[in-house]
């Protein structure tokens, strides 16, 4: 889907519509109050005070009727420039206008649009006339805290998008549809993937047998990969000291995100965000030539980091995760190299997913941000630069991005279009100078000398949770073979005639690790096999007359009407193929 925000024209169009939503509730409800009306990603949304009037869909019918009967009328839209006195007096009965009026600077110009019988507080710049903004559709409505923060009132969130043409419009609402379709959310209740409990909190989610097969598959695939290439792995505690991260710097820049401290004793103990420190001590607890590194020090490590419960979503934001994480400790030379192999695993695994839609983004820090980056301009000049050469030595194509930086160093992001539009950093690869300083690491050079080893950070899946739910919907649930919680589904079309037959085949495929199920319910045939589509399962094996007196199979794939006979080696054989090509 189009980022509505990028698209300059579409920008505009929308933010115009908003007004035109705030006129059209203002002649409904005459004491509505106005906050904000901002153009997103997906279209425009606006914030109303309408005196604890809670909006339903009906409403909401209501307000697009008396919008379409606005645009129709066609009033031009005029811009005003008015000083901040006469804005103060123009908006007085509105407290939320004022209160935005307040923080321009003495002396500042403000602008105004006015359509018709209304006007409002806004920079634009807006269309031309409200007709231009017929062609929109109120999306849904929502709450939302006056600023963002729980302790102020609940406005009303109504979100809504504008086209040009209709068609553009009814494209988009397509898109829409279908990115519900692919909700993960949807999906992970509907095939019992996942789930979240009021008891356990928000953004801490179960993976149900089915979610946790699935997870497995892809830390067994990423680990296998991660062996091949030389990785040791490690475990290392959940818990930490809070003076390991005021050593390693996360402390000053980062606790903030950190759950509140747990104080034992003369003990001071956090959950840690990350892994990097104890990685960084792993290295350090012993001595190393050059002829050791690159070292690489690998881990699956579920992480803690404190979001607001608002900002849970699902597997895509959550308070605990589990990072596909690793740590490379290398000399100077190596840096090429070592960027370029994580490059080449990235696209590799890349390939294995069948993922097309992405971008590298150098990401930088904002050099005016003292606060959020580490404060050493030299290091972050070497370090800037130093990844900016491999980048381009390599010929890898990337954009740049300041203030996109971790506070300790530059680093390249790989910007994903998920299927239902969203942007998403999947892996991360970052050059790190700080680190190494701050816990004094050392290798012993080749003239015998100390020297200081750079490392790399890296993350290929990112976190389990996050791939998982980018995996979803892009498959829509219908995993690859390799991957499904369940392969292959046997249905005997009756118990008493096909059943013991049915048992045997399921024997045979179990024995060869195939992840098979039996449905042996008093049902009829034609439910279990809708049944078995819904779960999507890949195979489904009919076991009737013909398959119980030949010896052989009957299946059909999710998603196909065909049914094929096989003997049970044949039909072994193809599945063992298809799961190690992981098709």
């Amino acid at each position: 889907m189009i980022d509505i925000r990028k698209d300059e024209r579409l920008s505009i169009l929308n933010h115009s519509c908003a007004h035109l939503l705030a006129q059209a509730v203002k002649h409904l409800y005459p004491k509505a109050k106005f906050w904000v009306g901002p153009v997103i990603a997906e279209g425009f949304y606006y914030d109303i005070d309408l005196d604890g009037y809670t909006l339903t869909n009906e409403d909401l019918e209501k307000i697009s009727k008396e919008m379409k009967k606005i645009a129709k009328d066609g009033k031009r839209i005029y811009r005003e420039e008015i000083s901040k006195e006469d804005a103060l007096n123009k908006f007085k009965d509105d407290p939320y206008k004022i209160d935005i009026i307040n923080e321009f600077p003495e002396g500042e110009v403000i602008s105004c649009y006015t359509q018709g019988d209304f006007t409002d507080l806004c920079r634009g710049p807006h269309v031309d006339s409200v007709k231009e903004c017929k062609n929109f559709k109120l999306l849904k409505v929502a709450g939302a805290y006056y600023k963002g923060d729980s302790n102020n009132k609940v406005l009303q969130r109504i979100y809504g998008v504008c086209f040009d043409s209709k068609e553009e419009l009814e494209h988009h609402l397509c898109l829409l549809e279908e990115a519900k379709e692919r909700d993960h959310r949807k999906i992970g209740k509907e095939l019992d993937l996942f789930m979240g409990h009021e008891l356990v909190g928000p953004g801490l989610q179960m993976w149900l047998p089915n979610g946790a097969t699935v997870r497995y598959e892809l830390e067994k695939y990423i680990k296998e990969k991660e062996v091949k290439l030389g990785y040791n792995h490690v475990y290392t505690p959940y818990l930490a000291s809070t003076e390991l991260y005021k050593v390693s710097g996360h402390w000053d820049h980062y606790k903030d995100d950190m759950f509140p401290t747990m104080k034992l004793d003369n003990e001071e103990l956090v959950l840690r965000p990350m892994n990097c420190p104890h990685h960084m001590l792993i290295y350090k607890h012993k001595l190393h030539s050059y002829r050791d590194l690159p070292i690489r020090i690998g881990e699956l490590a579920p992480d803690f980091r404190y979001e607001a419960s608002g900002a849970v979503c699902g597997l895509e934001r959550v308070r605990q995760m589990c990072q596909n994480d690793a740590h490379l400790f290398v000399r100077p030379d190596q840096i090429k190299e070592e960027v370029s192999n994580v490059v080449n695993l990235i696209l590799d695994v890349y390939k294995d997913f069948n993922i097309t839609d992405y971008e590298f983004r150098l990401s930088l820090r904002d050099k005016n941000n003292t606060e959020k980056y580490f404060d050493d301009d030299k290091m972050w000049e070497k370090a800037e630069s130093e990844l900016r050469k491999v980048l381009t030595e390599l010929g890898i194509d990337f954009y740049e991005a300041e203030g996109e930086a971790a506070f300790y160093g530059p680093k390249l992001d790989v910007q994903i279009k998920s299927a239902i539009g969203h942007d998403v950093t999947l892996s991360t690869c970052q050059l790190d100078f700080l680190l190494p300083e701050r816990f004094d690491l050392t290798y012993i050079d080749a003239n015998g000398q100390k020297a200081r080893p750079v490392v790399i950070h890296r993350a290929i899946l990112g976190t389990f949770d996050r791939f998982m739910a980018f995996l979803i919907e892009e498959t829509k649930g219908a995993f690859p073979l390799w991957l499904s919680p369940v392969q292959v589904n046997i249905i005997p079309v009756n118990n008493e005639y096909h059943l013991k037959y049915a048992q045997k085949v399921m024997e045979k495929l179990a024995s060869q690790n195939i992840r098979v199920n039996l449905d042996d319910r008093d049902e009829k045939l034609s439910y279990k096999m809708r049944d078995s589509q819904s779960h999507k399962i890949p195979y489904t094996v009919i076991i009737g007359d013909k398959e119980k007196d030949n010896k052989n199979i009957s299946y059909r794939l999710f998603g196909h009407r065909e049914t094929e006979t096989k003997s049970l080696k044949e039909f072994e054989k193809m599945l063992f193929k298809e799961i190690k090509e992981r098709g």
